[in-house]
């Protein structure tokens, strides 16, 4: 009988029909409390920057992320993991708040509320399909890894170039994949390739981070005249 593990092999179309075992559960509960709480603490921080008029960082906001991003996965097995969880998720929620006014400026409150909306949208659409299916993504592991840093790589070369319709295929592509990893990470914590919800959690705001910045690009670039 299947009322204790997981087990993952019961169909060749890779979908799962059984109940989750506690421990999954335990993990998607406490990364689902810990994402919540820190997507809260970041739009702190975002409001926090665009009312002191924080200016853009660029490039530089690559530095504390990284640090902060090394310390996370350095720490994720002991309670420090989660002061630099909200180090990470705090870092970048304050430097959206320039981007943020940007698109305020000029574009008005509309284009920010398209894209918010159409992230939540698309974070719930992307869980629910996972947690309903109980499809194991394992085998996308290479594709949306590979894809990712292409495309960081290529969104850090168009930062010098600055070419527009280069602009709107890295964002398309970077929403694509940031999708994509929502749905393989928890895919991951479903199938026990995560049983971390630190590094669960940091891995899906980052991605919801990003897919909100994509949209959020495609959606001013599209409305331009």
């Amino acid at each position: 009988m299947e009322t204790e593990k997981y087990r993952g092999n019961t169909s060749t179309s890779g979908i799962q029909s059984t109940a989750l075992s506690p421990e999954v559960s335990k993990v998607l509960r406490s990364t689902y409390m810990l994402l919540g709480t820190t997507i809260a603490f970041s739009a702190l921080m975002a409001g926090i920057s665009m009312a002191i008029g924080a200016p853009h960082f660029g490039l530089i906001t690559l530095l504390p992320y990284f640090l902060c991003l090394w310390m996370v996965e350095k720490n994720k097995n002991t309670s420090k993991g989660l002061f630099w969880v909200f180090a990470l998720t705090g870092w970048l929620g304050f430097t959206l708040g320039p981007i943020l006014n940007m698109y305020l400026a000029v574009k008005g409150a509309d284009t920010i509320m398209l894209a918010l909306g159409s992230t939540a949208l698309v974070f719930f659409a992307s869980s629910a399909y996972v947690l309903t299916t109980r499809k194991n993504l394992s085998f996308m592991t290479g594709f949306l890894m590979v894809g990712m840093l292409i495309s960081f790589v290529a969104a850090i070369a168009n930062v010098f170039l600055q070419i527009p319709l280069l602009s709107l295929t890295i964002s398309a592509v970077f929403a694509f994949l940031s999708a994509g990893i929502i749905m393989w990470q928890t895919s991951a914590i479903i199938h026990g390739g995560e049983r971390n919800y630190i590094s669960a959690t940091v891995m899906l705001f980052v991605m919801i981070y990003n897919l909100f910045l994509s949209l959020l690009q495609i959606f001013g670039i599209m409305g331009d005249d």
